[in-house]
């Protein structure tokens, strides 16, 4: 700024201007009117030229003061000598207007500072929220990765559990057999210390048939255990059944496909418990069988064992092969994203309390069920969404327990009319019937007689 006025000054244009004014005024009567208006508009070249550095300087001082320095003297000063020449310079406009405008011109430049220090506080505010939230982020990311390593290290360590509980479940059965050869090997021992029959039969009547009179731990048990055993099926029916319905209506809108996906499940659940209970035995009656000799029956002993280590059962091999018997069922269906896996629990219980009924004296199991089938009053309890008046099951809800023939609980089916007996003719070409089953294997029927369960029992759980 003080080059520009320096050379402003030296340049004499202001004496200049000066000398031009004082020749003219002294030359103005003598000249013509082209002379006059030349010697004017040379006046005015030099002046605009003058103004021209001025505005110069006036626009370097303001630059130099800052933003906001020398606002107030360009308002008082320098704004209201513009709007007077410009309402002189305009035709019929009064110098109110002009000020007013002016006046407006500076409130609104006035908002103008107001509002870009108002957003220039929001953008720093913004700033210091979105920072936040980076680092918040981070934490996030930092915390998921620890999760996920942490999920990383919890397989790893449920496959070692998998691993270790195989590992267990075989040593469990390698001390059952044991333990079945130890109690085989201490009764031989006490037999070899006791007395001979020939000097016991003199003192008292002899021991022997008192102890192959003498009830196992099974038939001691056996009404108390059928009791808990019928009273746990009933609580499966209220409590995880309704539990079991409940999820699978999360995935399935179809009420009649739930209410079947559970009875198969039921009937799949006894169907694999029983078959486990046959292999169970056989392996116990095969590792007493080497070693057993004595008065008490065979299969008591067996049946004994098995009441005492019912623990040693593999459920959760049960669970699976009943998930895959209904995958591969042709009544239910699943959406394909979801797994039968979700109702485990309901049928790792069926599994255990249709495994103990195998033990009962007679053994408990579920009554075969077909679709289209007469409905059964002593059987089946009509479901509340029934036809009270049709003559035909649907479909069934939950199975009937089944003793000697004789059902003990009563299962729940719905009947509706126009059920097709195309329906009861496909269920029963999936399994034999009760009395062709009984006709074509005479075995069957000493069977029945048996520990085994009865032909009905045998054909009745799959579907």
């Amino acid at each position: 700024m003080a080059d520009s006025l320096r050379r402003l000054v030296s340049q004499g244009s202001c004496r200049l201007l000066q000398d031009k004014l004082e020749s003219w005024y002294q030359d103005y009567h003598i000249n013509s009117c082209d002379q006059n208006l030349n010697q004017c508009c040379e006046i005015i070249e030099i002046n605009s030229m003058i103004q021209g550095q001025l505005f110069t300087i006036l626009n370097q001082t303001a630059r130099e003061g800052g933003h906001y320095a020398g606002v107030e003297t360009i308002k008082s000063r320098l704004l209201p000598w513009l709007g007077t020449c410009f309402s002189s310079a305009a035709s019929g406009r009064p110098f109110e207007t002009n000020l007013s405008l002016i006046q407006d011109s500076v409130e609104k430049e006035r908002q103008l500072r107001e509002f870009a220090s108002t957003k220039n506080y929001e953008l720093q505010e913004l700033e210091k929220e979105l920072n936040s939230t980076r680092l918040q982020l981070s934490h996030v990311q930092q915390d998921l990765k620890a999760s996920q390593a942490k999920e990383e290290s919890a397989l790893r360590n449920l496959g070692r559990l998998n691993d270790y509980e195989q590992q267990i479940q075989i040593l469990k059965d390698e001390i059952a057999i044991l333990g079945a050869q130890k109690s085989v090997l201490q009764s031989r021992l006490a037999r070899s210390r006791s007395p001979s029959p020939t000097r016991t039969q003199s003192r008292s009547p002899s021991p022997l048939p008192l102890r192959s009179c003498s009830p196992g731990r099974a038939r001691l048990t056996n009404a108390s255990r059928h009791a808990h055993l019928v009273a746990r099926f009933n609580e499966i029916y209220t409590q995880e059944r309704l539990d079991a319905q409940t999820l699978l209506r999360t995935y399935v809108d179809d009420p009649e496909m739930v209410q079947r996906i559970i009875y198969v499940a039921a009937v799949e659940s006894f169907h694999a418990a029983k078959m486990a209970f046959r292999q169970f035995k056989l392996r116990v009656r095969k590792t007493v069988s080497l070693s057993y000799s004595g008065p008490e029956s065979l299969e008591d002993i067996v049946l004994d064992y098995i009441v005492r280590h019912e623990d040693l059962y593999d459920v959760q091999t049960t669970v699976n092969e009943v998930i895959r018997a209904m995958n591969i069922n042709p009544k239910i269906s699943f959406p394909p994203e979801v797994d039968f896996i979700i109702i485990s629990s309901l049928i790792r219980e069926l599994c255990r309390v249709a495994f103990s009924m195998q033990t009962l004296i007679p053994p408990v199991d579920i009554a075969f069920g077909a679709d289209g089938e007469l409905f059964n009053e002593p059987k089946y309890r009509r479901s509340y969404d029934s036809d009270f008046t049709a003559p035909l099951v649907a479909y069934h809800v939950w199975p009937a327990l089944l003793e000697n023939d004789t059902i003990i609980v009563k299962g729940e089916a719905v009947t509706k009319r126009g059920a097709l007996w195309s329906s009861r003719s496909r269920s029963r070409s999936r399994s034999m019937s009760p009395v062709l089953s009984r006709r074509a294997s005479p075995s069957r029927t000493l069977l029945s007689r048996s520990r085994s369960p009865s032909p009905l029992r045998s054909g009745s759980p799959r579907l």
